[in-house]
C-alpha cells in the first residue's frame, strides 16, 4: 500500500519537487490514482499544479518499474538512468518554456604518458582493437574520481606500473562518440616510481605491453597521428620548462573542493602577485 494519500517529495531550489520511489513506496495498483485523481480529482499531479511546482521528478528504482508506463502516459519523459533506477520529469507550468537541462552528454576519458630514465615510454597494445597498435595506456573516468587519479589508476591497471603525476599535457574533444555523446580525453604526464622496469599487463583488456623508446614511438608506423602529436607536446614542454599542473581549491558557497588546471612557466615564471604564492604551495 502506499504510505501517504499523495506523494510528498523532496522540494529544490527551483521549485521543483523529487519523489524517490524507494522513500515513499505505493503498490502499482493505487498508484494511478494517487499520481493524478484521488479523493475529488486532487491527486499529487493537480496539488503540485495548485502549489506552483515547476519540474516533478520520479526517480523509479528497478523493483518498482512498473511505475514507467503510468507516468508516460501523464506527461512525463525519460531524462536519465543508471544501472539501479530511471529518472522521469514532467514541466507543468503551461506558460513557462521548460529550461530543465539535458542530461549529462559529456563522457570523460584519460590516457597516460609515462616515461622513465631511459627516455622510454609507457605503452599498451589493446586485446580487442579494430586494427594493431601502439596506444598510450588509459581509460574513462570512473563517477566522482579526478581525472589524475583515474591516469595513475588505469596505467596500475593495464601494466601494473606505478606512477604519479607530473602535469596536464591537453586534451581532445570529439561529437557523437560512444553512446552518441560527446566525449573529452585528457592526457596526463605520470612520473614512474623506482624499481617499475617489470611489467605485467591485464590479460582481460591488454594484448601487449612494453617500454619504447620515445623516438621510436613517434616514428613507429603502427602508432595513430593523434598519438604521435599527444607525445610530441610533453617533449615540447619538457624541453621548454612550461607545465599544466594543479591546485586544489575548495567553492566559497558550496564548500565543494575541486582542482583547478593553469600553466605554469617553470623558470620564467614571475611572481606577480600574492597569489602566485597560494598557487605554488597547493602543487603536487
Amino acid at each position: 500500500m502506499c504510505s501517504q494519500t499523495l506523494f510528498v517529495g523532496t522540494k529544490d531550489r527551483f521549485q521543483g519537487i523529487t519523489v524517490d520511489s524507494t522513500k515513499e513506496p505505493c503498490e502499482i495498483l493505487a498508484f494511478p490514482d494517487i499520481l493524478k485523481v484521488f479523493f475529488f480529482n486532487v491527486g499529487s499531479l493537480n496539488k503540485w499544479r495548485e502549489d506552483k511546482v515547476r519540474g516533478v521528478w520520479f526517480k523509479v528504482a528497478l523493483a518498482d518499474s512498473g511505475w514507467v508506463p503510468h507516468l508516460a502516459q501523464n506527461g512525463f519523459r525519460y531524462h536519465h538512468a543508471q544501472a539501479s533506477y530511471v529518472m522521469m520529469v514532467a514541466w507543468l507550468p503551461e506558460n513557462e518554456v521548460c529550461n530543465i537541462p539535458q542530461y549529462a552528454s559529456t563522457m570523460v576519458g584519460v590516457g597516460a604518458i609515462v616515461m622513465n630514465d631511459k627516455r622510454q615510454i609507457l605503452v599498451v597494445s589493446e586485446k580487442y582493437r579494430l586494427f594493431p597498435h601502439w596506444k598510450l595506456p588509459g581509460g574513462y573516468v570512473e563517477p566522482g574520481e579526478e581525472i589524475v587519479n583515474a591516469a595513475e589508476r588505469e596505467v596500475l591497471e593495464e601494466t601494473s606500473v606505478r606512477a604519479k603525476f607530473k602535469q596536464m599535457i591537453c586534451f581532445r574533444h570529439v561529437h557523437n562518440f560512444t553512446f552518441g555523446c560527446s566525449d573529452m580525453y585528457f592526457i596526463v604526464a605520470l612520473t614512474p616510481e623506482p624499481g617499475q622496469e617489470v611489467l605485467k599487463k591485464c590479460d582481460r583488456e591488454i594484448d601487449a605491453v612494453e617500454w619504447m623508446n620515445v623516438e621510436e614511438y613517434l616514428n613507429h608506423p603502427n602508432v595513430h597521428s593523434t598519438n604521435r602529436f599527444f607525445v610530441s607536446k610533453f617533449l615540447e614542454y619538457e624541453a621548454s620548462g612550461i607545465s599544466l599542473t594543479y591546485h586544489e581549491d575548495t567553492h566559497q558557497i558550496l564548500k565543494k573542493s575541486y582542482l583547478v588546471y593553469s600553466l605554469d612557466l617553470g623558470q620564467h615564471k614571475k611572481m606577480d602577485s600574492p597569489n602566485d604564492t597560494i598557487s605554488q604551495s597547493n602543487k603536487q
